[in-house]
């Protein structure tokens, strides 16, 4: 059951290397710059909002504020927006775990990650967040 809340409580954070495993072999994706998310479907009906984790690239971003800086961001958009994203997809559909990576190279404002994360979402739930053959980008 979906509360409106806009925080982000330890159990909603995927922090499992396990899970995080099965996600990346066995997960689906979806790509939109400057996000890529993969995600495993719901399995079971116990648990109200999906697990995530964000990831920023070491690779893309030296400095390890850089990549703070990202991730705060991305956290406080998916914080603030995840209730009504998730309210709009049916409960059985939506998935139990999702990975954002940010796969740009450049620092981008919050109301353009805002923008470009809303569109990725609605790119998720126009997949059907069914498991299909792993997409590449």
């Amino acid at each position: 059951m979906l509360v409106k809340n806009q925080n982000l409580p330890k159990a909603e954070r995927l922090c499992s290397k396990k899970i995080i495993e099965e996600l990346f072999q066995k997960g689906s994706s979806v790509y939109l710059y400057p996000f890529r998310i993969q995600y495993l479907p719901r399995t079971n009906e116990e648990i109200a909002y999906p697990q995530i984790f964000f990831s920023i690239s070491k690779r893309n971003f030296k400095r390890s504020n850089k990549r703070n800086l990202i991730r705060r961001r991305l956290k406080e958009i998916y914080r603030h927006h995840k209730y009504e994203w998730l309210s709009a997809t049916p409960p059985s559909v939506f998935p139990a775990y999702l990975s954002v990576i940010y796969v740009s190279k450049e620092i981008l404002p919050s109301d353009i990650l805002s923008k470009k994360f809303n569109a990725v979402w609605k790119k998720l739930q126009d997949t059907g967040l069914q498991p299909t053959s792993h997409s590449s980008f």
